[in-house]
């Protein structure tokens, strides 16, 4: 509980408004009440498991969530909280300015994707080397007008290719578009350019839609016309 409440007067101290939870039970109430903007939740919460609980939360929302573990016995459970959706880690002991840098980070990306959201909206249509999305709707089709479903990070990733296309775009910046956590390397970036290369690409071993850019990132090569 110290510990909790040194971090809580630390937040506060740099404008970081924050709302405690010693209890898993807490949590939902929380959530549901003071709608915060992001959570920072200790896998030990309670001494409840805190997975079952970040499964909970993302099956009701997309909120930004870092966790925060032990050190090597907690790998496993740092590794399965990324995967489970979380957006960031820190492992304890940790400096107070280093969770504040990551909230704000985070908080930063979550600001650019709200901003790519908007401009998805507003938009609308587009066509590029006969692929078709409908940002209004979320909807692409292929050249043969089948729809082509995408998940969350994916449609994010095209947006950002959509709104810069023929130009390098670097990794740093499409995890911003796209909120992915940068972890091990920025090799997540590159998880979700291949999982988006197999939907888009004739031979995703041979792209020549979103082109590799080394030392860069990558290039969505075709061109974008604006059709509403």
């Amino acid at each position: 509980m110290t510990m909790q409440r040194f971090v809580t007067s630390y937040l506060e101290d740099h404008d970081i408004r924050t709302i405690s939870a010693s209890r898993r039970d807490e949590v939902p109430g929380i959530l549901a009440r003071d709608q915060p903007d992001l959570v920072v939740l200790d896998l030990r919460l309670g001494q409840a498991d805190g997975l079952d609980l970040l499964r909970e939360i993302r099956a009701q929302s997309d909120i930004p969530v870092i966790i925060t573990t032990g050190q090597r016995r907690d790998e496993i459970d740092r590794v399965v909280g990324l995967e489970l959706g979380a957006d960031d880690y820190i492992t304890k002991p940790f400096g107070l300015r280093e969770l504040l840098a990551r909230i704000k980070a985070i908080l930063r990306r979550r600001e650019t994707a709200t901003a790519f959201t908007q401009r998805s909206v507003e938009n609308g249509r587009c066509r590029f080397g006969g692929w078709q999305i409908d940002r209004r709707l979320r909807r692409l089709t292929n050249p043969s007008g089948e729809p082509i479903a995408l998940t969350k990070v994916e449609y994010a990733l095209l947006i950002a290719f959509i709104e810069s296309p023929q130009r390098p775009l670097s990794r740093e910046y499409l995890l911003q578009a796209t909120r992915v956590h940068e972890d091990v390397f920025d090799r997540s970036i590159d998880v979700q350019v291949l999982h988006l290369r197999r939907k888009l690409e004739t031979d995703p071993s041979a792209p020549s839609m979103i082109r590799t850019e080394r030392g860069v990132g990558y290039v969505f090569t075709p061109t974008v016309e604006r059709i509403s």
